[in-house]
């Protein structure tokens, strides 16, 4: 076993919910302003999530006040506090870079209804 695998392993953080393109996420992270630190949630779409084991990430996009923004995570990062899963979405797409030139009603994703 490689020293640097074991490294990574332990790095890997085991509260990490199962979600994918499409899907509303809150990302709740650790922001230091001035010396304090407090936690900031940010609510949007996964658009893309890449990569694998420490340096996986995930961009989420809302659009706040008419302008949209994109936030990239990296998800095992030790300033991401936790991740929930709003909504489930259905898409056939890992990547969803065409929501960046849709506006309004148009940007919308179907929501995958919860099994009864």
């Amino acid at each position: 076993m490689n020293v640097i695998d074991v490294l990574n392993r332990d790095q890997l953080k085991s509260n990490v919910p199962e979600f994918r393109s499409g899907d509303t996420v809150k990302v709740y992270s650790k922001v230091i302003e001035g010396g304090k630190e407090r936690t900031q949630m940010f609510e949007g779409v996964v658009t893309v999530r890449k990569g694998g084991g420490t340096a996986e990430s995930l961009t989420v996009r809302r659009v706040a006040h008419g302008v949209g923004v994109e936030k990239t995570f990296l998800v095992h990062s030790p300033r991401v506090e936790k991740i929930e899963v709003s909504k489930r979405g259905i898409v056939r797409r890992s990547r969803l870079y065409y929501l960046s030139e849709k506006i309004g009603k148009a940007a919308r994703i179907k929501e995958k209804k919860p099994a009864k």
